[in-house]
């Protein structure tokens, strides 16, 4: 790997974000095994604090197995508007640093700092700069992770937790990663993890063994993806001018829902939150498509594009009802409806 070429990526991920915002707010909570969610029946965790992470609790658990697990832990409505405020004070730090950040969600972004504005000689130091006023800012602790590609460094991010940060340099990537067991693979959930296991792919070097035929064969074009990686290949670049793909809003009811008029009010109210966002944002697009989960755990989903944009409220909401409308009449019940919006287009 030639030298010049080598890139300098930073990924900083917000230490327990959402339940440490409310800690640093509350004093009463700090130290204190707490999760951030809707008390609702079938609410889940958004965030668990590290105190409430020591009793097996861990976000998009559902509360109440949360709280068997820790009877005494404290649930916190979350305070999105609060939480995103402290973000955009993160990502003003960042801009200090560089103007390629590319953000993947309020608490986590990607930095490219080859060329870093205040000319820190290398990415550990400046990471430690970033960490640092970050906390002395906002009260908040950050972990990073250092490296010269996007999917090693926010592996790395993840060594360290809490407060820390772990780089992975050129000469230990490969070695790193044939170390590194696959359910711990960035972006490779569960369903794959199961599926390499079943072909005797346990960890990075197992992977490694496996042609790009072989992996193509598996897993489609991802199977590409997958042999870079092996190698500790990401050629991805940190890009602060993303578009987002799609964005979607979901709710899951109290109960398994067979009533049409129910499940109904809930997908206008999922599409009212889509078209939310749309008008915030000056987003327009052009396909909708609802999801199901029914109340054996099974998902579907149906889909309708069009040439033009969705222009209003009434469109999304009339589209959506078409879409869930087509399931019925029911087999059977509900637990939970959503609304995605994709191929946006200014």
């Amino acid at each position: 790997m030639n030298i010049e070429q080598i890139r300098k990526i930073i990924h900083v991920d917000m230490d327990a974000f959402y339940a440490s915002v409310e800690q640093r707010d509350n004093k009463k909570l700090r130290g204190k095994p707490l999760v951030v969610g809707y008390t609702s029946k079938r609410g889940v965790v958004a965030a668990a604090s590290y105190e409430a992470r020591s009793f097996g609790i861990h976000s998009a658990m559902p509360l109440v197995t949360a709280m068997k697990l820790c009877p005494t832990v404290i649930v916190i409505s979350p305070r999105f508007d609060v939480y995103r405020k402290v973000s955009k004070q993160i990502h003003e730090i960042f801009a200090g640093y560089t103007d390629l950040i590319e953000p993947l969600a309020l608490d986590e972004a990607y930095l490219d700092v080859t060329k870093n504005k205040k000319n820190i000689p290398t990415a550990w130091k400046t990471a430690k700069s970033i960490r640092a006023e970050i906390l002395r800012e906002t009260g908040l602790t950050a972990s990073a992770g250092v490296s010269y590609n996007k999917f090693l460094a926010k592996l790395a991010s993840e060594e360290n937790k809490p407060n820390g940060q772990f780089a992975i340099i050129p000469d230990m990537g490969e070695s790193f990663i044939e170390n590194l067991p696959i359910s711990r693979f960035y972006g490779i959930g569960p369903v794959t993890t199961e599926k390499m296991k079943k072909l005797g792919i346990y960890s990075g070097a197992d992977l490694k063994t496996r042609s790009k035929d072989e992996l193509i064969k598996y897993f489609g074009k991802l199977g590409l993806w997958y042999y870079d990686i092996a190698r500790g290949q990401d050629n991805r670049i940190v890009d602060p001018n993303r578009e987002r793909k799609s964005l979607s809003s979901e709710t899951t009811f109290e109960e398994d829902v067979i009533d049409q008029t129910v499940i109904e009010n809930g997908i206008i109210s999922m599409a009212n939150a889509v078209w939310k966002w749309c008008e915030n944002n000056g987003e327009r697009g052009r396909t909708v498509t609802i999801k199901i989960k029914w109340a054996d755990f099974k998902q579907s989903t149906k889909s309708k594009s069009f040439k033009d944009i969705i222009k209003s409220r009434n469109q999304i909401q009339e589209i959506s009802l078409d879409l869930i409308r087509s399931v019925f009449p029911l087999q059977k019940s509900i637990r939970l409806v959503g609304v995605t919006l994709s191929k946006f287009t200014k």
